[in-house]
């Protein structure tokens, strides 16, 4: 068994966000190509993006830290440290109100 602190790769990916000239970092925390779970640890800073991408299929997010904007179509709504969302199964995005660290998890095989 492996114990990660989410505490300090957070503190990490954000540094490295606040250094990035695109406002953003990230580490795979679990998963790959042999496995059917994948979570990846995202940081953005404050007015950072993931611009509108697809729906990689069944994905959870749970916000860290910070507050993240999570718009799909026309809806739209904000989360905030300790809220769980679902992403919808349909073009996505995700803006940083203020600096936030992410954990996104996929299903990567159905």
């Amino acid at each position: 068994m492996e114990i990660r602190s989410l505490t300090s790769l957070a503190e990490e990916q954000l540094a490295a966000a606040r250094a990035a000239s695109n406002g953003r970092a990230a580490v795979t925390v679990f998963g790959g190509q042999e496995h059917d779970l994948r979570q990846t640890l995202i940081a953005l800073v404050g007015g950072a993006a993931l611009h509108e991408h697809d729906s990689p299929g069944d994905a959870s997010l749970q916000v860290l830290s910070g507050t993240v904007r999570l718009v799909a179509g026309d809806d739209s709504c904000e989360a905030g440290a300790g809220d769980y969302l679902h992403i919808p199964p349909q073009r996505h995005a995700l803006e940083a109100v203020s600096d936030a660290v992410v954990l996104l998890t996929v299903a990567t095989r159905a």
